[in-house]
């Protein structure tokens, strides 16, 4: 009989059940089922050694992947030992499987791992990066998304990811933009939960759920000059406002785990941050999973400054609230000294044990620690299926964003084109559309552009093809076959961006352009006089003043994964309408970074009468495309909006109504926005805050008629004295197809409201 058996035998006879408990065991992994968890819990951890607690605290990384700074250590052995709580970048439920069985069969109390990987979009099946999927603005198909993700990886073997990234990002410096939902606090809080439920489903007990991690736990959105593990100086107003909504709605969703931030704030480590991890994630928010940190965040506290070695580091972590060390060490090399000596509590270790183990009882591996990487039972069928690969060609298709389409280039008449050319280092790129951190995906998966193009046009439209040039370099060979081409074709489609890797971590720029030798490609075809299609794919956003002004017709299209040819094609052929709109703002020139449609105002308002008021003497200060933007093969005209009542009462609500049409002869779905502005706050208000928003279907030449209702919810802030509410005075309310909406209709709060904070409503 092993371990696990034992403490089965245990904890029957501790509940002073019958024989008939095994059977019922599978409910004991509910979320609801506390006191026989904690009863569970207690006994086993009545039977650990201060070491065998600390061991649980401790995560290492397996040899299979690498995703930082590598440190040497025979994890294996060390679990066994007991000194290793959970292992990640292992692959394979074989390898999982025989992980899992040396440790749960030789260790002393066969407490079984945790097994976590950074899935992030997709886990063989590879959607579009995170940042493509917000342009959606579809929260189901979202939550599908990572439901397939959940599921391969859970037929793998894995039961928890590092995942979703819900750092607001208001810089495109930062590469890690990608991984997160854009701007706006607001619908980066309704993706988050979405991606909460679709990693965790509701029933963890479930062996197709994996633990969801919120990172970075925060404001790692905010580094300073966009550059990746700066320093982060913000106020509390700011980080409450604007960073911290998204974390909340995480946990509001129920997410298992937290990771901490690289970056300080306000002179302190995120993974020491006692304020962030105890007072308001524990305490004031409830949160009942564990804190993991990110990758060597601890040790790297000694270079922050903030500690004087690795001991102090780790004492000063476990002391603010953090419940696992990510691949330091330095739990397990230092912890037990400092309990010892009083520098930690040994309740506090206590309490991150036990939060650890209550997500292993809840997932059900004290019951059975092979459910995830059972050898015996055909689980392939459940990776890269037909299904999966349907979902991320419709999620791919949502995420495109059409930018521009003089004189409706777009889209091209598949029936009536003769020849086409496809221009550009992304033409028969599998790897590249696979975008930032798509670990496990696998080139192969990816059906190309030029392959979709064939597949979709067939032998009657003459099909020209040529690279032209590398995504960097000075290379310039290639652009004689690309004009040539261009030539030849009756119009051309340039596929030009970014790499895979220019996005994500470690992967800042200072310069957010099309690269150079891409550029100079782009304008020498422009010479040609042909009609171009550009087709954008990047992981930021990015400047394309001068494409903007000179090509016809621009596509947005990101790195969307194993489904990105076909999606592309079909949105270029017609087959599909674009539905896609911005989450994040583009900036004509780089040096109106940082730039964002939520803003506040100044004392001296733009005035084009006005030289001594806020501007630019090169450059107007408006976006490129602004927030909420994105056009359609149809259009849409909005009547003016009406409201039911134009007084709002603590506990009632307004009904806002708006009469959209579909002037055009396509169906088409329109992203109808909501936004507000307090004109008078106790402390400044934004100009601008999305409220709501609703995609709807509109068939041609029909209108639909659109209603939000708005509650003081909508209306609460953090106020000058840091309690979170409405203030009476008047508001105005727009709705309209992005947020650079003029028209706005008025309404009064008739007193004071206090709110619970971040009512955030779907």
């Amino acid at each position: 009989m092993n371990k696990l058996s034992l403490l089965g035998v245990l904890f029957l006879l501790i509940c002073g059940c019958s024989k008939e408990v095994t059977k019922k065991i599978s409910v004991h992994n509910q979320w609801n089922d506390r006191p026989e968890m904690d009863i569970f819990i207690d006994s086993l951890m009545t039977e650990m050694t201060l070491e065998e607690k600390i061991g649980q605290t401790v995560l290492f990384a397996s040899w299979w992947d690498i995703t930082g700074p590598v440190s040497d250590n025979d994890f294996v052995d060390d679990a066994i030992q007991g000194k290793v709580g959970a292992v990640f970048n292992a692959l394979t439920a074989d390898f999982i499987y025989r992980m899992q069985k040396e440790v749960v069969e030789k260790s002393r109390l066969g407490i079984p791992l945790l097994f976590g990987y950074d899935v992030i979009h997709g886990y063989r099946t590879t959607f579009p990066t995170p940042f493509a999927m917000s342009a959606s603005w579809d929260l189901d198909q979202i939550e599908k998304s990572c439901r397939v993700a959940a599921v391969e990886a859970a037929a793998d073997g894995l039961n928890w990811t590092f995942a979703p990234m819900v750092d607001i990002a208001r810089d495109p410096r930062w590469g890690r933009i990608a991984e997160g939902a854009g701007e706006d606090p607001y619908l980066g809080s309704l993706i988050a939960a979405a991606q909460v439920r679709g990693f965790q489903g509701t029933d963890l007990s479930d062996e197709a759920t994996v633990l969801a991690c919120a990172k970075h736990f925060a404001a790692y959105g905010a580094a300073q000059a966009g550059r990746d593990y700066h320093t982060v100086d913000i106020s509390e107003r700011v980080l409450r406002d604007v960073y911290l909504p998204p974390f909340k709605a995480a946990c509001d969703a129920g997410v298992a785990t937290y990771m901490t931030a690289f970056n300080e704030l306000d002179g302190t480590p995120c993974s020491a941050h006692e304020h962030l991890l105890n007072d308001i994630l524990k305490e004031q928010w409830g949160f009942d999973g564990f804190v993991v940190t990110d990758y060597t965040s601890i040790k790297e506290m000694v270079n922050h400054g903030s500690v004087a070695d690795e001991k102090e580091a780790g004492e000063a972590s476990m002391n603010a609230g953090v419940d696992m060390d990510m691949q330091s060490g330095i739990f397990m090399n230092h912890l037990k000294q400092s309990v010892e000596e009083g520098k930690v509590k040994e309740a506090t270790v206590n309490e991150a044990c036990r939060r650890i183990l209550e997500m292993k009882y809840r997932l059900g591996l004290f019951e059975d620690p092979y459910r995830y990487c059972r050898p015996d039972e055909d689980k392939q069928s459940k990776i890269k299926s037909p299904e999966h690969f349907a979902l991320a060609h419709e999620m791919a298709r949502k995420s495109i964003v059409l930018l521009k389409n003089e004189d409706q280039l777009l889209p091209l008449n598949k029936e009536q084109l003769n020849s086409i050319a496809l221009i550009g280092p992304m033409t028969d790129e599998q790897k590249q559309q696979l975008g930032a951190w798509h670990t496990t995906g696998q080139p192969e998966t990816v059906t190309t552009i030029l392959t979709a193009f064939k597949e979709k046009l067939g032998s009657k439209t003459k099909i020209y093809t040529a690279k032209g040039c590398d995504w960097e370099g000075d290379d310039r060979s290639g652009f004689a076959e690309a004009l040539a081409a261009a030539k030849k074709a009756e119009v051309v489609v340039m596929c030009m961006g970014e790499r895979e890797n220019m996005g994500g971590e470690a992967a800042s720029r200072v310069h957010i352009d099309i690269p150079l030798i891409q550029k100079e490609l782009i304008k020498e075809v422009y010479k040609t006089g042909k009609p171009i299609v550009l087709l954008l794919h990047n992981g930021r956003p990015l400047t394309i003043t001068w494409e903007n002004e000179h090509l016809p017709a621009i596509l947005e299209c990101w790195h969307l994964g194993s489904m990105a040819g076909p999606a592309i094609a079909d949105v270029v052929f017609g087959d599909y309408n674009p539905s896609g709109k911005l989450t994040a703002t583009f900036p004509q020139h780089l040096g109106q970074v940082p730039i964002h449609y939520n803003m506040k105002n100044t004392g001296r308002p733009y005035n084009p009468k006005d030289h001594f008021t806020t501007r630019y003497q090169d450059c107007s200060n408006d976006p490129l495309y602004c927030f909420g933007y994105g056009l359609s093969y149809s259009s849409f005209e909005y009547s003016a909006v009406t409201l039911d009542t134009n007084t709002l009462t603590p506990d009632g609500k307004i009904t806002a109504s708006v009469k959209v049409t579909n002037t055009s002869n396509v169906d088409g779905e329109e992203v109808v926005q909501l936004y507000i502005r307090d004109l008078v706050g106790s402390v400044t208000r934004p100009v601008k805050e999305l409220k709501g928003f609703q995609k709807v279907m509109i068939p041609a030449n029909t209108a639909v008629d659109v209603s939000f209702e708005v509650s003081v919810e909508d209306l609460a802030f953090w106020r000058k004295d840091m309690s979170y509410g409405a203030e009476k005075g008047e508001f105005l309310l727009f709705i309209g197809t992005n947020s650079d909406v003029e028209e706005s209709v008025k309404f009064e709060l008739c007193t004071d409201a206090d709110v619970e904070p971040y009512g955030i409503r779907k």
